[in-house]
């Protein structure tokens, strides 16, 4: 009979001690897999949301401007340099903007802004701006006409607690308030009645100007309204004009939401006296993964002159990029330490395993059988059983992540508020399966090779007739 064929009868010979076994390894893979997903997944979701509310995933721009982010460093984009970006393979659309910053002002308020000239049509393609727009404000004159209509106490709690948010979906709106389906038809029209505001979205034929909506709570704007702006223009000149308020988005990243304000692109020149002029040109990309991004960059820069610089959003977000692989690490840690705690118990199971087993390695040695060949079957054993664990650790992961990629983890009430404190999005995502799938799986397998090295030992340190009397 074959080494494997013994090993694989001696695991059934003590069902409990195998499944003891076969459960710490399946819980190490489990975990570790389900952990890191929701790292990563989390981590993507973040840097999505902030490439396309701001900066996108290349752009193009003078060299001297992502150092020095004056008007005086935009760009003239000739029609050479058009062609040869729209001619990439990679290349959807080009995206122009013109940023600048300024100094806001309303009524008696004032704040350092953002200011965002963008083309009305084309910026959907990248942060969708038009979905963005506020659909709905908690204010406090709308949750005290709430508090006289029969809405149920915990709805009534959840509306207080998120006092003064907005909500551009009727969707987010229901999962932080916590309202359930059976509960919609009944308190959808309420909050529509007394918290629905109107909005509108701007255009190249009616230029006013879109505004963020913490920006818009802090100076107290809203539709109709006017903002004054101030600032510096092209070669020193004033840039000052007043803009009709023609909507309010919401920007899921909270520091840009406080400071954004978005014009058309040619009203954005005229203010800053630089017809023609771009800060940048955005490319809306086909395939943005890292790979992609990298050969495109690659490839465009060898066709491109050196009047134009093409950045990629790694290099344009470094600092949120740097933060994020900071707290990967420590991320990475917490792993390792689930990894300790398994490696010892899966340890803890092979210790108990080979002395449980030291009388039976006795008798067998003692009637003739050659400890390498024992040692041989113990290595099968423990494989057998690393396979075993890791496949059902695997196994049960898997569409507990594509489910959780699809269905991400949304918080409402009081944990979503304190999600929107610290100035994140109350959203936890699965990140879809990867490189790290394997490199999880990798990891526990050598601790359970590591583990089987110690039966290994113990057979080739054993004493037959100590053995016997175990």
């Amino acid at each position: 009979m074959k080494n494997h064929t013994y090993a694989w009868r001696n695991l059934w010979r003590n069902r409990r001690r195998t499944f003891i076994t076969v459960a710490s390894i399946f819980f190490a893979v489990f975990f570790a897999l389900i952990m890191r997903s929701l790292q990563l997944g989390t981590y993507d979701y973040m840097f999505k949301n902030i490439i396309e509310s701001y900066s996108g995933y290349i752009q193009v721009q003078n060299p001297e401007f992502w150092e020095d982010k004056v008007v005086d460093n935009t760009l003239h984009p000739d029609e050479d340099l058009i062609s040869t970006l729209n001619a990439d393979r990679n290349v959807q659309e080009l995206i122009p903007r013109f940023e600048s910053f300024a100094l806001a002002s309303s009524g008696s308020r004032t704040k350092v802004v953002m200011i965002m000239g963008v083309d009305p049509e084309k910026e959907n393609l990248l942060s969708d701006v038009k979905n963005k727009l506020v659909k709905y404000r908690l204010t406090e004159a709308a949750i005290d006409s709430m508090a006289l209509e029969n809405i149920p106490r915990n709805i009534m709690r959840n509306l207080k607690l998120f006092s003064g948010s907005s909500y551009s979906s009727e969707g987010k709106l229901q999962t932080e308030l916590d309202i359930k389906d059976q509960d919609t038809s009944d308190i959808m029209p309420l909050i529509r009645k007394h918290a629905g505001i109107r909005n509108g979205y701007f255009s190249e034929d009616n230029p006013g100007a879109l505004v963020g909506n913490r920006l818009a709570q802090y100076l107290g704007l809203s539709r109709g309204d006017t903002i004054v702006l101030l600032g510096q223009g092209y070669h020193g000149t004033t840039a000052a004009g007043k803009f009709a308020i023609d909507g309010i988005i919401r920007v899921p990243a909270p520091d840009l939401d406080n400071k954004i304000v978005y014009l058309p692109v040619t009203r954005c020149q005229e203010l800053y006296n630089a017809p023609g002029r771009l800060t940048a040109l955005v490319l809306h990309i086909k395939d943005n993964s890292d790979r992609a991004i990298e050969q495109t960059i690659k490839r465009l820069s060898s066709w491109i002159d050196s009047t134009y610089r093409l950045m990629g959003w790694k290099e344009m977000n470094e600092t949120i990029v740097n933060q994020m692989d900071a707290d990967n690490k420590g991320g990475m840690i917490m792993i390792g330490i689930l990894y300790l705690v398994i490696a010892f118990g899966v340890f803890g199971t092979v210790l108990m395993m080979t002395a449980e087993r030291k009388r039976e390695m006795g008798v067998l040695i003692s009637i003739g059988m050659r400890k390498s060949k024992m040692a041989i079957i113990m290595l099968y054993e423990m494989l057998f059983i690393g396979i075993m664990g890791i496949s059902a650790g695997v196994a049960v992961a898997i569409p507990i992540i594509i489910y959780g990629h699809h269905h991400p983890i949304v918080f409402s009430s009081k944990l979503a508020k304190m999600w929107e404190d610290y100035g994140f999005e109350p959203v936890m995502v699965f990140q879809w399966i990867d490189k790290y799938f394997i490199w999880q799986s990798v990891v526990v397998a050598i601790i359970v090779l590591i583990a089987a090295m110690y039966p290994v030992f113990k057979i080739f340190r054993l004493k037959e007739v100590e053995a016997l009397k175990a």
